[in-house]
């Protein structure tokens, strides 16, 4: 006896149709699983037979075959235990064959026949809509896969439960969508007034994420480099709906959703200088996600970056060139978004202290360049911001006042990007495009003789110029500026320290 029902797999961020065909017939007891399985896949066999017999259902005692269509394509995970279990069950006749072939089943089984919670669960989600069945999966991801409008979810808990549904004797109402509020999945206690002194530096953090510029902190130990890099989401925006979706389908993928339906909050990663770099850009055998990807619509955070292999610094320079990652196999290429903030800390030398007044530098002038020579010219090409981080004067961290609040920074920000959509711009102002820059960034001719007058003084190149320009305009959007003015672009001109070659 044929059965048959449908299932999905992933490959990368995309989801597919995995028809699961199972067939009883004369010969010794035995199931087989064809079709490009994997391991984990191979392994299911055991999985299902113990779960048929623990749920006090009947295993066939005939020869079973499985097979997983397409058959080209490799099969991976335990996503396809409970289409196998109930196709088993439908061609043995203890399922209605026809109500199996009118659902879509996804889980991975215990030995006792509960479902465990699946990876993966929105792109699958997703791609089933085309189906127009309903869905039955673990309990665990029903509010995920709600995120998809107009499919019907079916939470499961067990094998037997799938059973009874189908057979009629259990009725299980679908699953309903709930969307819990941008931005208050989890309160923080992070908040810039904890951040002593560093007014400029506070400042220069405000424009980055305004005009979503990258950013490089420059300074001695100690100074607070990465405290304010950690308070930098709580200036940011609220995500869109359109963003969260993007975001969650990502973390669904890598299993960091840590039971909630939807990420809510701009991700914060900081992966470890010893990250190689298919840790941080994605890749391997079966291409997934790196942390470029999982700071995608938040912040990627690399503290010490000169301890970064320069090789994984240098795989950044794509990602944030285009926001995307392309990772090619022989068999397929994935496309993965990336489009983050970058904010990097690194000290002025290798013990740290060249530019600390109270310190002595024991580096040598090679030592200096050696270390600074770990990071490439073109990945600092593409970061827009070099900011001095000094110490901290013993007067500002005892009695200095409690400078401005996280929201208020925050409430600026949100301002200075109604005032850019407000011009019909598409894009931020760090990714504003040669055509762009002539349309949005107006300079009055005052403004335009100080940058003249800066770019022969301090011997700027084109790229500092063009860097100059997007940050004023970020500057002036802040202020609520339609022109750049002179002040703007002399504060742009102190966030590129690098070019203006204040510490060698």
């Amino acid at each position: 006896m044929l059965a048959r029902t449908l299932s999905y797999a992933v490959i990368g961020l995309d989801a597919f149709v995995v028809h699961v065909e199972v067939d009883t017939g004369r010969g010794l007891p035995s199931l087989t699983i064809v079709g490009l399985p994997d391991q984990a896949v191979k392994e299911s066999k055991e999985r299902v037979r113990s779960a048929i017999l623990n749920s006090q259902l009947v295993l066939p005692s005939r020869r079973v075959v499985v097979n997983l269509a397409p058959a080209d394509v490799k099969k991976t995970g335990g996503v396809f235990d409970l289409a196998i279990a109930l196709g088993i069950l439908a061609a043995s006749g203890q399922v209605d064959p026809a109500r199996l072939d009118g659902i879509i089943a996804l889980g991975e089984l215990a030995l006792d026949g509960r479902l465990r919670p699946l990876p993966g669960v929105l792109p699958m989600a997703a791609a089933a809509m085309v189906q127009r069945k309903p869905l039955l999966l673990p309990r665990h991801n029903a509010l995920e896969a709600c995120l998809v409008p107009g499919l019907e979810v079916i939470p499961i808990e067990s094998l037997l439960q799938a059973v009874k549904f189908l057979s009629g004797e259990e009725t299980i109402a679908p699953q309903q969508p709930t969307l819990p509020p941008m931005g208050a999945a989890s309160a923080t206690t992070l908040d810039m007034a904890d951040v002593a002194g560093q007014a400029h530096v506070k400042r220069a953090l405000e424009v980055a994420v305004a005009g979503r510029h990258h950013l490089l902190l420059i300074g001695p130990p100690g100074t607070g480099k990465t405290m304010l890099a950690q308070r930098i989401p709580t200036i940011q925006p609220d995500l869109t709906l359109e963003e969260a979706l993007e975001t969650t389908k990502i973390y669904s993928v890598v299993g960091l959703l840590d039971g909630q339906p939807l990420v809510t909050q701009r991700p914060f990663r900081s992966p470890h200088h010893t990250s190689s770099d298919i840790a941080l850009v994605g890749g391997g055998p079966l291409p997934r996600p790196g942390e470029v990807s999982l700071a995608h619509h938040g912040v990627l955070f690399l503290d010490e970056l000169p301890e970064f292999r320069r090789g994984v610094l240098d795989s950044l320079r794509q990602p944030l060139e285009d926001g995307v990652v392309h990772i090619a196999r022989a068999q397929r290429s994935q496309r993965f978004p990336a489009r983050f903030l970058l904010v990097a800390a690194m000290n002025p030398c290798p013990d740290g202290w060249l530019t600390d007044p109270h310190r002595r530098c024991r580096c040598s002038s090679t030592q200096i360049q050696r270390y600074r020579s770990r990071i490439s010219g073109p990945l600092l090409d593409r970061i827009d911001l070099h900011v001095d981080v000094p110490a901290v004067p013993f007067d500002a961290l005892t009695h200095a006042p409690s400078g401005e609040t996280s929201s208020q920074i925050r409430a600026r920000v949100i301002k200075a990007q109604q005032w850019c959509h407000k011009r019909g711009q598409k894009h931020a102002n760090a990714q504003l495009s040669s055509k762009e820059l002539k349309t949005y960034c107006e300079v009055t001719s005052e403004a335009a003789r100080l940058l003249k007058s800066a770019m022969h003084e301090l011997a700027l190149s084109a790229r500092s110029y063009t860097k100059i320009l997007k940050i004023s305009r970020t500057i002036a959007d802040l202020a609520q500026s339609a022109t750049i003015q002179p002040e703007h672009i002399a504060e742009a001109i102190q966030y590129r320290s690098l070019d203006r070659q204040l510490w060698v």
